[in-house]
């Protein structure tokens, strides 16, 4: 029994492990254990921690009780990769041990809505980022020359906004888009350069594309990811 019980907390998993699966997106169900200090106070948290999920994601009560934190309750967090909400409550010696032993997070509360304002955030980790574009600039390729290093290389004018090195890229014919990629070199005369600005001419190469021509439009953007 004391083996099988050391292997499921070998398995056991602290806060900082269980967000890092959150975020990475392997986690949908975030598991909680809750012990609280009478059975109003456990009611009332466990049901509303039930309506803070989502379609997307969702808390799952394992277990819920009234008393103190106990090293059964630890032992099922380590187990199923679940953290533990005590209200008004706190952990016997035992239970200490074992967490301490485990890297087993528990989480102690006297405020009940504290509780809800950490777990949302822990829900919102799971969520994937709204990610959004942000238009940088264009640049308008005058000149095409061959180089024996680089291959292609556009000779263009800055027309709008900032052309940054480490942007992404589209390249646009008659408004079309025909390529989507990253800036392989971006230099100002024969400088590397880390950005150039409207007005300001610069050569640029394009990482994996050579097929560059005159009166092209280089339109530089970034992608800014917002968490939920």
């Amino acid at each position: 029994i004391q083996k099988e019980k050391t292997t499921i907390l070998s398995r056991a998993n602290s806060m900082e492990n269980i967000l890092k699966n959150i975020k990475s997106g392997e986690k949908k169900i975030l598991n909680v254990i809750v012990k609280a200090d009478a059975l109003g106070s456990k009611e009332a948290i466990v049901n509303s921690l039930e309506k803070i999920g989502n379609e997307e994601v969702d808390v799952q009560i394992l277990l819920s009780g009234v008393g103190g934190i106990t090293e059964t309750d630890v032992v099922l967090a380590a187990s199923n990769d679940a953290f533990i909400i005590g209200f008004n409550v706190r952990s016997d010696l035992q239970a200490k041990k074992v967490a301490k032993q485990h890297n087993i997070n528990i989480k102690y509360y006297s405020i009940i809505y504290e509780i809800f304002d950490e777990v949302r955030g822990l829900l919102s980790g799971m969520l994937p980022p709204i990610e959004k574009e942000n238009f940088l600039g264009s640049a308008e390729i005058k000149k095409v020359f061959k180089i024996s290093k680089l291959g292609k290389v556009a000779g263009c004018v800055v027309k709008e906004g900032i052309i940054k090195r480490t942007s992404k890229i589209r390249l646009l014919r008659d408004s079309i888009v025909i390529h989507s990629g990253d800036l392989e070199t971006l230099k100002r005369h024969s400088d590397e350069a880390k950005e150039v600005t409207q007005g300001m001419e610069c050569g640029i190469s394009i990482k994996d594309y050579k097929d560059l021509q005159v009166n092209d439009t280089i339109e530089c953007y970034e992608i800014e990811s917002t968490p939920r």
